[in-house]
């Protein structure tokens, strides 16, 4: 099958900015990785997005966008285009037939089959001049899904890829961004996915509040602290780790209340841990124990985080590897999966299965906006 050039943005639940990635891709086990690359959102802008979480919780429709949501909008759409000009500048070799569109996630209430991504496919497909694949998880929810994880689709097709001293299954991609998700991966069937809990979120939004900063660079300042395991305990007592998967969270669905009365650098450590605990919790709910785990995402940054994981995954006799070790790209393996969604959604291949959202029958999705 003829094999697609397709570029992939994602600005996640972190909101620290836009990553972008090419793969060449039949939407299906074909798969050719190129060059990623990150524009990262300036300090105002990132503080406009967070207050429009508030805003969004007025959200009834899908379409609704009130307060300045509509304006934040299309700003958004007009970074994601400027972005990708800047991205074909530094790589002249590249021409993209596809884009794949993922917005700004700014509600997530799939209770209500309510999801929302700040950014509008017909204005980036007319600044680009290149067809655009947006809005991929509203079909699902009217399935009966979570409109969560979409990036499933991508792993599975990783995992058929994987050199033979990794092909240890059945593997578990993790993705920590501002939440985690969880894919596990069998040598044969369909992969299994869900939200598994709290990522990134807590532990930026600690720092922002307690140090001025954005994050945690590096878990340095989590690498001064302590655990309180009665507050990492408390995080993982909540509800939502016993319900059954598949599951899916909001950025505002945790907090950093259990956390008050920490010291800055304790906080941060607990909070990493609990980041931790919660991956591994995810295991009791999936088919069989994995063999291996492949870290992606913002949260492989995090050494308090990966140690942790990789201490609990040894006494399962499970091994813990970062995207890097297994020849991947851990910071752009979301935006090329959105690369690869946008190829599948075209062709109206399943973006989802009833095993990675708890959709009724596998659905496609999307809107393909042309120029």
């Amino acid at each position: 099958m003829t094999q697609t050039c397709a570029l992939g943005l994602m600005s996640g639940t972190s909101m620290d900015g836009i990553d972008l990635a090419v793969v060449w891709t039949d939407g299906q086990d074909a798969v050719r990785r190129g060059p990623g690359g990150f524009t990262a959102y300036d300090a105002g802008f990132r503080r406009r997005i967070e207050a429009s979480l508030d805003e969004a919780k007025a959200i009834g429709k899908r379409d609704e966008r009130p307060g300045g949501l509509a304006d934040l909008e299309r700003e958004i759409t007009i970074r994601h285009a400027a972005a990708v000009r800047q991205f074909l500048e530094e790589h002249p070799q590249l021409r993209p037939e596809l884009v794949g569109f993922h917005g700004q996630t700014v509600l997530h209430r799939p209770g209500q089959e309510l999801t929302v991504q700040l950014g509008d496919g017909t204005l980036l497909a007319n600044e680009l001049g290149v067809p655009v694949v947006y809005d991929m998880r509203a079909a699902d929810m009217t399935q009966g899904g979570q409109g969560a994880p979409l990036v499933p689709a991508y792993h599975a097709a990783l995992a058929a890829s994987l050199a033979d001293e990794h092909r240890n299954f059945p593997v578990c991609f993790v993705n920590i961004g501002g939440i985690s998700n969880v894919t596990w991966v069998p040598e044969r069937g369909d992969p299994v996915a869900f939200d598994s809990g709290p990522g990134n979120a807590l532990i930026d939004q600690w720092v922002a509040r307690y140090a001025g900063v954005p994050f945690d660079a590096g878990g340095m300042i989590a690498s001064e602290g302590g655990v309180a395991r009665v507050v990492v305990d408390g995080y993982l007592a909540d509800p939502f780790f016993a319900r059954a998967a598949p599951k899916s969270l909001d950025r505002n669905d945790f907090t950093l209340e259990r956390a008050q009365g920490l010291d800055l650098a304790d906080g941060a450590r607990t909070l990493a841990a609990v980041t931790a605990g919660a991956i591994l919790r995810a295991a009791e709910q999936m088919p069989a124990r994995p063999r291996l785990w492949i870290v992606c995402g913002g949260g492989r940054k995090n050494p308090g985080i990966v140690d942790d994981l990789r201490r609990d995954a040894e006494q399962d006799e499970a091994e813990v590897i970062l995207a890097e070790d297994a020849g991947l790209d851990g910071d752009a393996m979301e935006a090329e999966a959105w690369a690869y969604l946008a190829v599948r959604a075209r062709r109206r291949l399943p973006l989802t299965w009833p095993t990675t959202t708890g959709c009724r029958a596998p659905v496609t999705g999307g809107i393909l906006a042309e120029p």
